[in-house]
């Protein structure tokens, strides 16, 4: 099917007629046959998302985590720029409660000891398949 043999008016009047044939859902959806779909349709089985997509989502989940990280931990905008990426990092895995839930890390960086928060970064349980992810955050803490 060629766009430029169809209207762009005929192209509307399908997206609203496949929006009221096969629902439109923000969160993945299990559809007649079982198989997991989300937005219109979109088979998450056989087609999923393209990379571009994936980035996408990516910045405006970013976005909306800054804000949420910013309204809640006051000590975050009290830190430097990398220090705010570790946090960030840490609450993108966990959500903001999770991030909260770290109090000795929180504690540690309130009195600007970044050498406690980066070794409770190591002692944290919150990423126990990650030693790798938990290392370089804890450099990341320690260099601010």
């Amino acid at each position: 099917m060629s766009h430029s043999t169809i209207s762009v008016e005929n192209l509307e009047a399908l997206k609203v007629q496949l929006i009221c044939h096969e629902g439109l859902t923000t969160i993945p959806t299990k559809n007649g046959l079982g198989e997991l779909t989300i937005g219109v349709g979109r088979n998450l089985y056989h087609k999923g998302i393209s990379e571009d997509e994936a980035e996408r989502m990516l910045a405006r989940d970013l976005d909306e985590l800054h804000k949420e990280v910013s309204d809640n931990l006051p000590i975050f905008s009290q830190l430097g720029e990398l220090r705010k990426l570790v946090l960030l990092n840490i609450a993108f895995s966990l959500g903001v409660e999770g991030l909260k839930s770290q109090k000795k890390l929180i504690a540690a960086l309130c009195v600007q000891d970044f050498t406690v928060a980066a070794n409770e970064i190591l002692r944290s349980n919150w990423i126990p398949d990650c030693p790798d992810r938990k290392e370089e955050l804890s450099m990341m803490m320690k260099a601010g």
